[in-house]
């Protein structure tokens, strides 16, 4: 497949459009540079990781930037469909269409982040493909768009757009949900790019009633294995 986008089946009556390596080898320099979301997950990280040696899988990695904000205790492996500099803890698969794995290994934490957006009809799928490479007493992260935000910016590539409670519900089915909070609360529907509102959102993670459903950017989820 070279085109840059091919159809799936059909969901909902929608036909889901998913895109390619030579897609995706360019939209992920995109995110070279660590933003907003990838900052505070990777505080979330060290936070969780603290004084223990954790093994960490990055689904959908893209560039894998958010490794050089993990400490050494924090063993970094990534996975993608496009992997741009090659190293033997990096994953070149295509894992919409194609299982999520990675050789034999299950990991002590899992992250997903701005990747089930672009899943489709395959999320469920994705969900238990995840679950089974998570360790028993391992930690799931997975962030979300707030779709319900007051004035939403559905990005045109997304191929699953949906109520934050129909992602939340879906996830559950193969996780128990520790926490759920913002990424950040902003009037536009985008991450802040000001230094006083980052700061004020970067370790702000509470729901604040009627405020967090219409202003929440994204959603971070921390997850424990459904045994």
């Amino acid at each position: 497949m070279t085109s840059a986008g091919r159809n799936a089946s059909r969901a909902g009556g929608v036909a889901a459009q998913y895109y390619a390596r030579d897609f995706w080898s360019q939209e992920n320099l995109k995110y070279s540079e660590p933003h907003f979301r990838m900052l505070k997950a990777a505080g979330i990280i060290r936070r969780l990781s603290e004084g223990r040696t954790v093994d960490l899988l990055d689904v959908g990695c893209g560039p894998a930037a958010l490794m050089q904000l993990l400490p050494k205790n924090v063993h970094y492996h990534g996975i993608d469909i496009a992997i741009h500099k090659p190293a033997p803890n990096l994953l070149e698969a295509d894992i919409v269409q194609g299982p999520i794995s990675f050789g034999r290994d299950r990991f002590d934490m899992i992250i997903a982040q701005g990747f089930f957006e672009y899943v489709g009809e395959f999320q469920s799928r994705k969900f238990a493909e995840i679950a089974r490479l998570l360790a028993a007493d391992g930690l799931f992260i997975a962030s979300y768009v707030n779709f319900g935000h007051r004035h939403p910016a559905v990005y045109s590539k997304y191929s699953n757009v949906q109520p934050i409670g129909d992602f939340q519900y879906d996830l559950s089915r193969n996780f128990v949900i520790r926490r759920s909070f913002p990424t950040s609360h902003n009037w536009v529907h985008r991450e802040p790019s000001r230094k006083l509102l980052c700061a004020a959102n970067m370790h702000f993670n509470a729901n604040v009633p009627v405020l967090t459903r219409k202003l929440a950017v994204e959603y971070l989820f921390i997850c424990s294995p459904r045994i």
